[in-house]
């Protein structure tokens, strides 16, 4: 074997899964078809649960700029609807504005730390797999070759090789419309900011709120300021002219694309900050689902196994907890303490959340297209969103945190991805996901180590790390938690129900050693 895992594309899915088989003592061999990172525009921003998986990993900081635990953002946007969070008691929902080529930076430094390099220039042309393992083809710099491994990979992207190659069906909704258009341009003239911090265009009497989708007569606007030298305009279309996709977006199609949707006639002008400002049209509204996410020796995350539109920023969310989920399943089988059943938990888990976000994207196009019928379901959505428990389960939908796995474990926790907590352990002071840098499972006694489960964890001590702490008003007196940040068990403060955790240690994490 040349490897344990392959895993094909160094986009952000990969790199992180890469990490967290490193994190788990795994070396995984990472291709690219690319001689260099992109510096294409593509993701904008994190969003959602993503951003506490990140903070579990000490990646929080780095990326957004900002100390501590991330905090829920004020106001979104879910099919052009403002959401109006800050009118919530409990918020699921973060953001942070990061550009894609930064996320893959600061993955890779990670990556590097872990003694992982991504191979670079390198295209999977084949695969072959048999019950111990993946032959695959690779042409590089040097020519053709082959690599062995256990396990195959592929992170390569909605158009994946990998799943073309395992022949894994990608049924879905193909539509021409909407086209969308993007690019960064200099703050063009004539547009003013109101008091309120929204925008106002030559022309236009209604004012367009920044970062967020502005549904029109016409089609949906955006404008996003990223400083004084570079703005975000974006436009969708229903019904527009004819697009020749062979040609790539110029400023001149953009802005007559803003005219037709807003009645404003915009000057246009390229961004001179440095950065992958490069225009962008898409065309038509795809969403596809791998049939299934593992094929024997191959497995798909990230937009090889999901493809949807982009509307409040689901991929990243998406594709990188696919990633944490994979990654320990994958460790474990390699380790050879897997229980039965653990890797194809991968898919179990991870296919339905990929069926949630098929459906919201789908139902927030259809919310931002124009006409008559739109505009009447629109004003009674307009009504439900008013409600804060609506508005709370359209939060907590864009942010992922209604997702629940079946753990077998009838506490409220159970399945559920820890809630943020702030303890005082033997070393001091710890928040939750302070205690998850290593990626390790995790014991957590609550109650300061009164329940004694020492000795009931002591046959897993070899890959299950027990901590006690105090913690004011725990939502739970212990906690088992799984390396992507589940809660693979919880107990309450009245027993410690050892029966239970023992389960739960042998369904998670294999037999106990001798």
């Amino acid at each position: 074997m040349n490897s344990d895992v392959v895993i094909v594309g160094a986009g952000p899915v990969g790199l992180f899964l890469a990490g967290e088989l490193a994190l788990a003592g795994i070396r995984p061999v990472v291709l690219d078809r690319l001689p260099a990172r992109s510096g294409e525009q593509k993701a904008n921003g994190l969003v959602g649960q993503v951003l506490r998986l990140l903070d579990h990993r000490g990646l929080y900081q780095p990326l957004s700029g900002v100390p501590g635990a991330p905090r829920p953002v004020p106001r979104f946007v879910f099919g052009a609807f403002p959401l109006e969070l800050h009118r919530l008691d409990r918020n699921p929902l973060h953001a942070v504005p990061v550009p894609q080529h930064r996320i893959e930076e600061v993955l890779e430094e990670r990556l590097l730390d872990l003694g992982v390099t991504v191979r670079r220039d390198r295209e999977v042309t084949g695969l072959r797999q048999d019950p111990t393992g993946v032959t695959v083809d690779v042409r590089g710099p040097d020519g053709a070759g082959q690599l062995r491994a256990r396990y195959l990979v592929g992170a390569d992207g909605g158009r994946s090789t990998v799943r073309k190659l395992a022949g894994i069906g990608f049924p879905g909704v193909t539509s021409p419309d909407p086209v969308s258009r993007v690019a960064h341009v200099l703050p063009p003239e004539g547009v003013r900011t109101t008091d309120n911090g929204d925008v106002l265009l030559p022309g236009c009497p209604t004012p367009f709120r920044v970062f967020t989708h502005t549904r029109t007569d016409h089609g949906v606007f955006v404008i996003s300021p990223f400083g004084p030298d570079a703005v975000m305009i974006a436009t969708m279309e229903w019904g527009g002219p004819p697009v020749d996709q062979r040609t790539p977006l110029t400023l001149d199609e953009l802005r007559a694309s803003v005219r037709r949707v807003t009645g404003a006639d915009l000057p246009l002008a390229p961004a001179r900050t440095a950065g992958p400002f490069t225009p962008r049209r898409t065309v038509g509204h795809n969403t596809r689902l791998a049939e299934r996410y593992r094929d024997g020796r191959v497995l798909l995350v990230g937009d090889a196994a999901h493809v949807h539109a982009a509307t409040g920023g689901p991929g990243l969310n998406l594709g990188l907890q696919d990633a944490a989920n994979l990654g320990w399943k994958l460790a474990a089988d390699l380790h050879g303490w897997a229980p039965p059943g653990l890797l194809d938990s991968y898919q179990n888990e991870r296919r339905p959340v990929g069926e949630r976000v098929f459906m919201h994207s789908q139902a927030q196009t259809a919310l931002m297209a124009p006409g008559p019928g739109t505009t009447a379901v629109r004003a009674l959505f307009d009504e439900l969103l008013a409600h804060p428990d609506n508005l709370g389960r359209i939060a907590a939908l864009m942010a992922g945190s209604d997702v629940r796995h079946d753990v077998g474990c009838p506490h409220p926790l159970a399945g559920r991805f820890v809630p943020e907590l702030a303890a005082t352990t033997p070393n001091g002071p710890a928040r939750i996901a302070e205690l998850a840098r290593t990626g390790r499972p995790l014991l957590v006694d609550l109650t300061g180590g009164r329940l004694g489960l020492a000795d009931p964890a002591a046959g897993w001590k070899d890959r299950v790390d027990l901590v006690t702490a105090d913690c004011p008003q725990p939502p739970a007196a212990a906690l088992l938690l799984r390396p992507d940040g589940y809660v693979a068990w919880a107990t309450g403060p009245d027993r410690a129900d050892r029966e239970g955790l023992a389960r739960a240690l042998r369904t998670w994490f294999g037999a106990a050693s001798s």
